[in-house]
């Protein structure tokens, strides 16, 4: 039998960072920027909390503090992936670097970065395993609505969450209104369509460029965190956040730039993601290996049924990936 009750959650866990991470890469290339470093971003935002919340940890003891056990690695996660954002922006806007080559570079900047401190962090703290676990933390995190546990199904598919679920969905819905309902949402779409034409109008192009990119990276790293800290109970592995970054920039494509649809579509993913875990194979391992095609085969159908539409609001920012040269204007 597929439990529905159960597989709900689990999709909706799947697909948080997803969400964090399509959103930070929407509004970035709302910008006009193109920044394929996201994956490398939500490391960089991940082992940032992670480095945090073990030295809280260990110089805390048994007087952990739970409210400081949220802020510090959520101060750490927002401020190294602020770092990121940054070097992003003032390779590709100040220094004008090509937008594809950088972000690649990123990522794989980012994945090594993450990587090498998480090895560290594990050589300090003596596991015998290749993993961290910031057990009191991750419970800090991951605390639930005192509600969830008495109301049945109802509880365990919507409140059943940690905090930065509700704020990933928050931020996705509070990110569509300002993009198309709002004045500076506005201005940040015409630097995406037509820097140009922003320019002459007294937009200025570079800081709307910078904004978006450290804003878009910011929450893009809370999706790293929310990995580590949620998902993950917790526990630092190196490598172990797979192609989650990619499929939050696919998750961009698929959700035609609007940050609102992308809430559905990343529990869809998540879903996707686990659904091989639900259906019966049997012991042929082979069509198990099937069903965990399922989101990048999806993701491609996507592409190409996106490629093909007309619609012009459909279509990505026309100078996403360009850079803007004022004197040529």
């Amino acid at each position: 039998m597929f439990d529905i009750v159960s597989f709900i959650p689990r999709a909706i866990v799947q697909g948080i960072p997803l969400l964090l991470g399509s959103t930070g890469e929407t509004l970035t290339e709302k910008s006009g920027n193109l920044n394929l470093g996201i994956p490398g971003i939500m490391y960089v935002g991940g082992i940032s909390g992670v480095i945090g919340s073990f030295y809280y940890e260990q110089a805390a003891g048994s007087g952990f503090n739970p409210t400081l056990g949220v802020l510090i690695p959520l101060v750490c996660c927002l401020l190294g992936s602020l770092l990121m954002g940054l070097l992003y922006c003032f390779l590709t806007v100040t220094l004008r670097a090509n937008q594809n080559v950088t972000g690649l570079a990123l990522t794989t900047f980012g994945v090594g970065f993450g990587n090498f401190f998480g090895g560290s962090l594990i050589k300090l703290s003596g596991s015998s395993l290749p993993s961290i676990i910031l057990s009191a933390t991750s419970n800090a995190f991951r605390r639930s609505l005192p509600a969830a546990e008495r109301l049945g199904w109802f509880g365990k598919i919507f409140l059943s969450y940690g905090f930065l679920a509700y704020v990933a969905v928050i931020i996705a819905l509070v990110a569509s209104y300002f993009l198309n309902r709002t004045r500076t949402g506005l201005h940040l779409r015409a630097v995406g369509e037509s820097p140009n034409t922003a320019d002459a109008a007294g937009v200025n192009v570079a800081r709307y460029k910078y904004a978006a990119t450290c804003i878009g990276s910011m929450i893009a790293g809370l999706g790293g965190l929310y990995y580590v800290m949620d998902y993950a109970s917790g526990v630092w592995a190196n490598d172990a956040f797979g192609d989650r970054g990619w499929l939050a920039i696919a998750l961009v494509i698929f959700t035609v730039w609007r940050p609102n649809v992308g809430v559905l579509a990343s529990f869809l993913f998540g879903g996707l993601y686990i659904v091989h875990m639900y259906i019966p194979s049997g012991m042929n391992l082979a069509v198990k290996e099937l069903y965990k095609m399922l989101p990048y085969v999806v993701t491609i159908i996507v592409l190409v049924i996106t490629s093909m539409r007309n619609r012009r609001e459909n279509q990505p920012p026309a100078s996403l990936g360009l850079p803007y040269f004022r004197e040529e204007r």
